[in-house]
């Protein structure tokens, strides 16, 4: 399909957008990776290859195999203290309001830091925290962009460990935690595998979080394997304000999240480098759900540091393959408000600000 003219005369970065699907560690760039590492190795406290060697800055074509070893046995083992956490999630907050982001929802599953001393989780969160406080206060204005974060629930995780991400998320919700996500490997906990648990081992604990009033945003049909019916339906029953992904569905289940006014998050890049979907760009479904009236959609980055598009470029890729106008682009950009979880007077000030 021939690039439209808005993909070439319109400024993608200038345009004030909304980031709801962003995972935090997944979004640290390769660079800032680096200058961490760079420092532990200097201090001996690293036996780690460079992340410029482990993760080239021009590869992004990292699929649903490939991509979830490099926290576990990668980066999550570069960010292990509170100082290198807040050096990351700054770079993080800098890296999307250079973007033109102007509300970012982030993502993160809290952990334990292991070293100088380790620390539980709660020192993980805090520490995410203070950095977006400080953040904001070298960034005043209401057009600036404002963070908040959400607390995942790895799907490997047991039901006790989903309770105390929920009573985390109660415990911090003054401080700028607004929802629970549901994430992680979707192979883990598939229904109609045998002698393995499935995800309605955690319906307590969504439950407790929509009890609450927290905001609930789940990964949904993201591979052929979460996308059994049964999983779909047990997510949906559960009430959540969004899904992300969304790509292994009947459409019994389409009806029902347009019927119900679910939030989407869709992730263009990442669902095509990853290999997610087929027929590459011009083949993704934003353009089914762009075309269903009512539907609510936001694009995110995912992990722009793996997948290396930031938000302006995932504006870019819709308008140009799927010939959005200027006016499409900035409608686009205002759809997501109303999915946010940051309450109504963050809202508003989006409604005011927003093109």
């Amino acid at each position: 399909m021939p690039s439209s003219k808005t993909a070439a005369d319109m400024d993608f970065k200038a345009l004030p957008k909304i980031e709801l699907h962003a995972h935090l560690t997944g979004s640290v760039s390769r660079r800032t990776l680096h200058e961490i590492w760079a420092v532990k190795k200097a201090a001996g406290e690293t036996d780690l290859e460079d992340p410029l060697v482990v993760m080239p800055e021009d590869k992004h074509d990292y699929n649903l195999t490939t991509f979830f070893p490099l926290f576990s046995s990668y980066i999550y083992n570069l960010i292990t203290t509170p100082e290198t956490l807040r050096t990351a999630t700054l770079s993080v907050l800098k890296d999307f309001h250079a973007d033109g982001v102007t509300y970012l929802e982030l993502r993160t599953t809290p952990r334990s830091l292991p070293s100088p001393t380790p620390q539980p989780p709660s020192v993980y969160v805090s520490t995410i925290l203070s950095a977006i406080a400080e953040f904001e206060a070298a960034h005043p204005g209401p057009q600036t962009m404002r963070t908040r974060l959400i607390l995942s629930v790895d799907r490997r995780h047991t039901p006790a460990q989903a309770d105390e991400t929920v009573r985390l998320a109660a415990l911090f919700r003054d401080q700028g935690v607004v929802g629970v996500d549901l994430c992680g490997d979707p192979a883990a906990r598939c229904h109609g595998v045998d002698g393995q648990d499935n995800i309605s081992i955690f319906r307590g604990a969504f439950a407790e979080a929509k009890r609450l009033g927290l905001g609930l945003t789940i990964h949904f049909g993201e591979a052929e394997c979460s996308g059994h019916p049964d999983e779909l339906a047990e997510i949906l029953s559960w009430g959540p304000g969004r899904l992300g992904h969304v790509i292994h569905l009947g459409e019994d289940v389409k009806k029902e999240i347009t019927a119900k006014k679910i939030g989407l998050e869709l992730c263009l890049s990442c669902n095509v480098h990853a290999g997610m979907v087929t027929g590459g760009f011009e083949g993704h479904h934003f353009g089914e759900w762009w075309g269903v009236e009512g539907s609510v959609i936001s694009l995110g980055t995912d992990d722009v540091g793996v997948f290396g598009s930031p938000l302006s470029n995932e504006y870019r890729l819709v308008a140009e393959h799927f010939n959005l106008s200027r006016d499409e682009v900035c409608a686009l950009a205002r759809r997501g408000i109303d999915s946010i979880f940051g309450g109504d007077a963050e809202k508003q000030r989006l409604r005011d600000v927003m093109w």
